[in-house]
């Protein structure tokens, strides 16, 4: 083959609509081909062979194959570690230029360093863009050109900066005709890459109106079926465009939805400036709290057997259907780090394996929030009490009895720590962390 190609490296961005790396690939002028990558190295170590992310990544190429089949063209889709398979592809193509899109965690950063050196060798280029956020690294500092660390400020100084510029969508459709034409090829199952199918579905990508301005009434309650948009899986894998959803929330009257994609670039960037939160505290100095780490009692938490049943109905959840109401994050979360003294590393691994919309930036802050070692962080004297939370967010137990059916019968277990007892311990443990410190 002569004729250079631009190459679309798909990763967070599994769509063909308002796609920045594609929009710049149909800039360069070259034919196009898109190109996934199964990543060896992240599903090799995955513990579940019926992981859902995996399925739904399936699910997701295919449809992409099948809209590129219509245009006539094709998905490259590769099974391997990205740098063999990046070897493969320069000696089967000819490559002018590769595409992609930012990814924001440290092994994702370390990859595509490796790639764009490879790719240099053989006077590829390789170019990169903001996709799947909002705002990213620079985009919104303080005053003092250093990133936020406390998200009113950011959120304020976010929204003054949110204009219609930065919403518009990038035009692909009208390029389309610039994808490269040749046959489809195949997409690897999930059988040959060692993957069982779970058979569920998943949630739709369109969000009504009336559900984003509804969202700050139903989103603390459980009970009710579309109290959430449950598009966090969507976003994870960029099956949607954050753009297109923040011009669809901007519109409505109440703002609580576009807050949450807020959050979102908020916990992106921390991550990108601070990356050792990935395996430390934000505040290092929670890394000194003399954890308990009891493997029966976090086993009993896991399996949702700790005698709240609050607790246990949203690790029962996860478990079943892998996703959590986001409330009930907050108080599995916090009932692990501070009724049990478990370190918050521990829970955020287990979401980890078991949330198909796993997603390291949110995850992390999520659970660092609950810890009190993050930014914006609950103080460690804020301890949840799941009982009341319960009797606040769910007070028919409907949630609860959807997932704990033996609530009130002699099976459901006596409750494995007296809260006030492990609320004085947590607060005790914590100060006594924290003066060490000082």
């Amino acid at each position: 083959m002569s004729e250079p190609l631009s190459l679309v490296w798909l990763r967070r961005d599994l769509r063909l609509h308002d796609n920045a790396a594609l929009y710049h690939a149909f800039k360069s002028g070259r034919p196009v081909l898109p190109v996934f990558i199964f990543d060896r190295l992240i599903l090799d170590a995955l513990d579940d062979r019926n992981d859902r992310r995996v399925e739904f990544l399936v699910q997701e190429i295919n449809r992409l194959q099948d809209e590129l089949a219509k245009l006539g063209s094709t998905i490259i889709v590769r099974y391997g570690k990205p740098v063999d398979v990046w070897k493969e592809l320069i000696s089967q193509y000819t490559i002018g230029d590769v595409f992609a899109n930012h990814d924001y965690e440290v092994y994702a950063k370390e990859r595509d360093k490796t790639i764009g050196d490879l790719l240099a060798e053989h006077a590829i280029g390789f170019h990169t863009s903001k996709d799947q956020v909002l705002f990213e690294r620079d985009e919104v500092l303080t005053g003092k050109k250093t990133p936020y660390t406390v998200f009113t400020p950011y959120s304020r100084n976010w929204r003054e900066k949110l204009t219609d510029f930065y919403l518009k969508a990038y035009p692909t459709e009208t390029y389309f005709k610039q994808f490269w034409k040749t046959k489809s090829l195949p997409v690897p199952t999930l059988d040959e890459m060692g993957f069982e199918p779970v058979g569920e579905s998943f949630p739709p990508r369109a969000t009504p109106d009336s559900l984003i301005d509804s969202y700050k009434k139903t989103r603390d309650f459980p009970a009710l079926p579309h109290s959430t948009s449950q598009l966090s899986i969507h976003l994870r894998f960029g099956t949607v465009s954050v753009r297109d959803l923040a011009r669809q929330a901007k519109q409505v009257e109440d703002k609580t939805f576009l807050t949450e994609l807020c959050w979102r670039d908020f916990y992106f960037q921390v991550l990108d400036h601070f990356p050792h939160v990935e395996k430390q505290s934000f505040r290092r100095e929670y890394d000194q709290i003399e954890w308990r780490n009891n493997e029966a009692e976090f086993e009993k938490w896991c399996r949702g057997e700790t005698g709240y049943p609050i607790v246990d109905a949203g690790m029962r959840q996860l478990n079943t259907i892998g996703w959590m109401h986001n409330r009930v994050r907050m108080i599995t979360a916090s009932f692990l780090c501070k009724h049990l003294l478990i370190d918050w590393r521990w829970g955020e691994a287990y979401f980890g394996k078991k949330l198909r919309d796993y997603d390291l930036s949110a995850n992390n802050g999520g659970w660092q929030w609950a810890a009190g070692s993050g930014t914006d962080a609950a103080p460690y004297f804020r301890v949840f009490n799941p009982t009341l939370q319960a009797k606040r967010f769910d007070a028919k137990d409907v949630y609860i009895r959807e997932w704990v059916p033996e609530l009130d019968t002699p099976n459901y277990p006596k409750p494995i720590v007296e809260h006030t007892m492990a609320r004085q311990r947590a607060i005790d443990t914590y100060r006594k962390a924290l003066k060490k410190v000082k």
